[in-house]
């Protein structure tokens, strides 16, 4: 049975856009597949998902691709380039956007441009494995703080095998950097020029003590503190993980069953502190490029029925009941509290 809604993924024939494009055919929605690669759109279509060729550059051309849509999902990175245009696009098409991106910057960009513009819109960033499903974690193991001191989001992931676009987006940010790296302290983000550090975090069980390195920003520093008074949000990844995204010769994700996901697993272990006291919060799940599908359909459906809290250019523990929206992303994501 179909929603009624019709959902433009542009981007649909990347890697992440599939996932997204199956996961809204799964719900019964009517997918509009956008991209600027006629020959790699032709191959998505098929019943209920109707493929538009669009330009990112030229206005009309977007315009005429989000013709019809309730809501628009971009998938196409680097968001540096692809953001701002289809926001645009959205805004003026009326309808809500939501993105996929982990660049920290290309966040940073869309909260800082559009929070003014979007007023009255819904514009979600980062509506993806890096970047929402920690900052709705943060957000449930919050609870009825209405501060905290400390937030730490550690990522345990088997391994780290890059899509294209994860490689792309990276060397636009690392560009953007200057080769710098970047840290969330004293509610800010700052450049430094130092290493990360390496430490040991404790992973609950069977995982246990695993090396990691601190500071590997990601967009969880955008987002929590965009609605959470957290003044240090700290991110790490462990160090084989690290180790193989920056890698040269790490082959792309390999399907290990037949809806096309990795045999990656993951681990996201969410503390916060607040004076002595302190809370957890714990997901599992398997690959993080799948993931992102549940993740921001579930988003796009709540949005379009009416189950979102804020308006304007929001992130998702701020748009959502948090706990509720983990609850609903099982079997994808299970959630501990220990």
């Amino acid at each position: 049975m179909g929603t009624g809604y019709k959902v433009a993924v542009f981007g649909a024939y990347g890697h992440t856009g599939r996932f997204v494009v199956a996961e809204l055919r799964s719900r019964g929605f009517e997918v509009l597949a956008l991209g600027r690669d006629e020959t790699r759109l032709r191959d998505l279509a098929g019943p209920g998902i109707e493929v538009r060729q669009a330009a990112i550059s030229v206005v009309a051309s977007l315009d005429g691709a989000l013709e019809g849509a309730d809501a628009v999902i971009n998938a196409a990175g680097p968001f540096a380039d692809t953001g701002a245009p289809v926001i645009e696009a959205a805004l003026r098409a009326g309808i809500p956007y939501l993105d996929v991106a982990a660049e920290i910057e290309a966040n940073v960009d869309t909260f800082a441009h559009f929070a003014d513009r979007a007023a009255g819109a819904t514009v979600i960033p980062a509506m993806a494995f890096f970047g929402g499903l920690g900052d709705l974690l943060v957000t449930d193991a919050m609870g009825d703080w209405t501060s905290a001191d400390e937030a730490h989001v550690a990522y345990a992931l088997s391994n780290w095998h890059p899509t294209p676009g994860t490689r792309a987006a990276g060397k636009v940010s690392r560009e953007r950097r200057n080769g710098q790296r970047l840290r969330f302290s004293g509610g800010r983000l700052e450049h430094r020029d130092d290493a990360l550090p390496s430490l040991d975090w404790d992973f609950p069980a069977p995982l246990g003590k695993r090396a990691v390195l601190g500071e590997f920003t990601m967009a969880d520093v955008v987002t929590v503190p965009s609605h959470l008074a957290i003044p240090e949000v700290v991110t790490y990844m462990t160090a084989d993980a690290a180790k193989d995204v920056v890698a040269p010769d790490t082959p792309t994700p390999a399907a290990a069953d037949e809806s096309g996901r990795s045999a990656q697993t993951f681990v996201v272990d969410v503390v916060v502190r607040r004076g002595a006291e302190e809370r957890r919060i714990v997901a599992r799940g398997q690959d993080i490029y799948a993931v992102t599908a549940p993740l921001v359909v579930e988003a796009v459906e709540r949005v379009l029925d009416g189950r979102v809290k804020a308006s304007g250019v929001v992130s998702a523990g701020e748009a959502f009941d948090a706990a509720d929206f983990l609850a609903a992303l099982a079997p994808h994501v299970t959630v501990e509290r220990p």
